[in-house]
């Protein structure tokens, strides 16, 4: 995916309210930027850190910039990370259809937002003439906590209860006899392992182990990130799942 104009960097003052994030420029300016992330962001919004915004297109929405980035850490562990929830299911589309996907390879066609279950919509459906229906759940992963080498990214950074609905819903279609996969996108460049924050989520953590036993496959794939863009560049391995 790449980025339709240039990001502007800044220094990260502040996040609050959940989607309001105070940004200084180069030029000392200070301006509100619209945070597209409804989680805890743990880890990834320390103040003092570098961070990148897209401009509005829109001349008529109040906030004028979106937070998209920002850069952990300093030198030689430093990291990218992209923040904003609205651009994985482009992500992880974009690379089904460039074919980077292993396990999601061999479909004639694919979708976003298909309704499905009780009052949801599924993220992407796969679909083939001689497959079963592919339900795919993207769900977009920024929580690193441990930076040591090997340490594992981590989801969810907060309690969800919106997740732990779509895990029992996956189960449903593999039941149906469709298929169902639970796909974590890590959106950092410094991750090489994925596994669940039990801690923060107790519910979540029992609800995904029990997602895999009635056969809800799970995939995790990390990110190269630049302000240029970001695309999917290496699947990781699956930590105590």
């Amino acid at each position: 995916m790449k980025f339709e104009t240039p990001l502007i960097p800044g220094k990260l003052i502040k996040r609050y309210k959940r989607f309001l994030t105070d940004v200084e420029l180069a030029d000392g300016t200070v301006v509100v930027a619209h945070c597209a992330n409804s989680g805890s962001m743990l880890s990834v919004n320390d103040a003092g850190a570098d961070v990148w915004l897209s401009p509005a297109n829109d001349p008529k929405r109040k906030l004028k910039f979106t937070w998209e980035l920002v850069k952990i850490g300093g030198a030689p562990n430093a990291a990218m990370v992209g923040i904003n929830t609205q651009h994985p299911n482009r992500i992880v589309y974009e690379a089904i259809e460039a074919g980077k996907i292993a396990e999601l390879t061999g479909y004639d066609s694919q979708r976003r937002e298909v309704k499905y279950g009780k009052n949801s919509r599924i993220d992407i459906l796969l679909e083939s003439s001689d497959k079963p229906l592919c339900y795919v759940e993207v769900k977009n992963t920024t929580m690193r906590r441990d930076l040591s080498p090997g340490a594992p990214a981590e989801f969810p950074d907060a309690v969800t209860a919106r997740g732990a609905k779509h895990l029992v819903e996956l189960g449903d279609m593999v039941e149906q006899g469709h298929r169902a996969v639970m796909f974590y996108l890590v959106q950092r460049d410094d991750a090489d392992a994925f596994t669940v924050a039990a801690d923060i989520d107790p519910t979540y953590a029992k609800g995904l182990q029990t997602a895999i036993k009635r056969g809800v496959e799970v995939v995790a794939y990390g990110c190269s990130v630049t302000p240029e863009q970001i695309e999917i560049d290496r699947p990781i391995r699956l930590q105590g799942l």
